[in-house]
């Protein structure tokens, strides 16, 4: 499980902390099966204010959505959508909007319908602003660095501006995903000596305000990276150090063969 749980003190904003908290509780990103079950729970539970059951549904359409199920998750964000509590005040009616449209994007991304995507994203930028939360507006800014191609950087800028205002070390561990994913796009462009700058920034969020998981995605990220650029025997001693702390990860062991086959491997992923 994602181990972001630990308790953190929150800055004076409006990203709901407690109820981010909760949604941290819930989430198991490796089982997304038992999340769902558990967000349903929750967005069934009448001991929640309503807004808290229309923001545990739009986790539970995520939950949905990872496991294939797309129209069925896109039809509860719709649900969602179309009742947002009355009795929200406007940035609590914002912050639903926001969940709503980012969790839209991520299913659209998903679905390779990017370009429907990016619309949704750029829409819960909007949103997630009005309700005061840098903590969703995050959310957004690094899905569209990660879909909307060409302006990658651009978008991971407005991130970093974003991160440079906040003392709060939940809403900073979106730094770890942004400079990761970064990392890959310049990467991927042949620009790899800027990526490894890029991993080597995700490492330390990740070891300042990440999970566990984190700390060891962004790890592998800087060794696959050292491979790129030919500096195998650094490259074969960080992921032999990877290997000893989690012998079983496939990322790993497949990396390990791979250093001496010159060949590429499948990258893992960092959620938040």
């Amino acid at each position: 499980m994602d181990d972001s749980t630990d308790p953190v003190p929150a800055e004076p904003s409006h990203h709901r902390g407690d109820e981010q908290q909760l949604i941290d509780r819930l989430w198991d990103f490796g089982d997304p099966a038992a999340s769902e079950e558990r967000f349903r729970e929750a967005a069934d539970d009448d001991s929640h204010p309503a807004h808290v059951r229309a923001v545990m549904t739009t986790q539970l359409a995520r939950a949905v959505g990872i496991q294939g199920r797309a129209d069925e998750a896109l039809a509860l964000l719709d649900a969602v959508a179309e009742e947002i509590p009355s009795d929200d005040a406007e940035r609590d009616a914002a912050e639903v909007r926001a969940r709503v449209a980012i969790e839209r994007g991520r299913i659209l991304a998903a679905g390779d319908r990017r370009a429907e995507a990016v619309p949704e994203l750029t829409r819960g930028v909007r949103h997630a602003a009005l309700a005061g939360s840098n903590f969703l507006v995050l959310d957004a800014l690094h899905m569209l660095a990660l879909n909307d191609e060409g302006h990658e950087e651009e978008w991971a800028a407005e991130g970093f501006d974003v991160l440079a205002g906040s003392r709060d070390p939940r809403v900073l561990r979106w730094g770890v995903a942004l400079h990761n994913n970064l990392g890959w796009t310049m990467h991927d462009g042949g620009r790899a000596e800027a990526a490894l700058g890029e991993f080597e920034q995700a490492v330390e969020s990740a070891d300042r305000y990440g999970t566990a998981e984190q700390q060891h995605v962004a790890r592998w990220s800087v060794a696959r990276c050292l491979r790129t650029l030919g500096r195998t025997d650094e490259a074969l001693d960080l992921q032999h150090e990877l290997a000893r702390a989690r012998p079983d990860d496939p990322y790993v062991q497949s990396e390990l063969a791979l250093l001496t086959r010159g060949e590429s491997g499948e990258a893992p992923t960092i959620e938040a």
